[in-house]
């Protein structure tokens, strides 16, 4: 039997996005997450993963045809500058500007960037200032 390894974080075990056009969300991912240094997890006939976020077409077996509202996601960066690359790169890949990096008034020391996807959705790159975490992630093995 194989082993697998999955890392996870504390509230959200998945999120599936499910678009119009499969590529140009593949073109717009693949960018903003080389840019945050975060590796894909792999990709299907109609669908790709990174960690517990899921892009599919409407015509893959777990999107049944439909396609999903709007969302907003935020992803992790681990310092300014990766946040100012996830912003680059997603222009560059198709994505729209939906607010410069810069810090936000949430709390001291957020600084984040805002892009809307192909399908609209508002993709976050955030920063939370310098801290240290416990861990990486979760990791559970079976």
């Amino acid at each position: 039997m194989e082993t697998h390894e999955l890392h996870r974080g504390r509230l959200i075990d998945h999120i599936q996005l499910v678009v119009r056009d499969i590529d140009a969300s593949r073109r717009f991912y693949m960018a903003i997450f080389g840019a945050l240094d975060i590796p894909i997890g792999g990709e299907g006939p109609g669908y790709f993963w990174v960690d517990e976020f899921v892009v599919s077409s409407a015509d893959s077996e777990a999107a049944a045809g439909q396609l999903t509202g709007r969302h907003h996601v935020a992803f992790q960066a681990g310092d300014r500058g990766l946040v100012e690359a996830f912003h680059a790169a997603g222009l560059a890949a198709g994505g729209r500007d939906n607010g410069t990096p810069g810090e936000r008034s949430y709390h001291p020391g957020y600084y984040a960037a805002f892009l809307l996807d192909p399908d609209g959705n508002n993709i976050e790159a955030v920063f939370h200032g310098e801290a240290k975490r416990s861990a990486a992630s979760v990791k559970i093995s079976f």
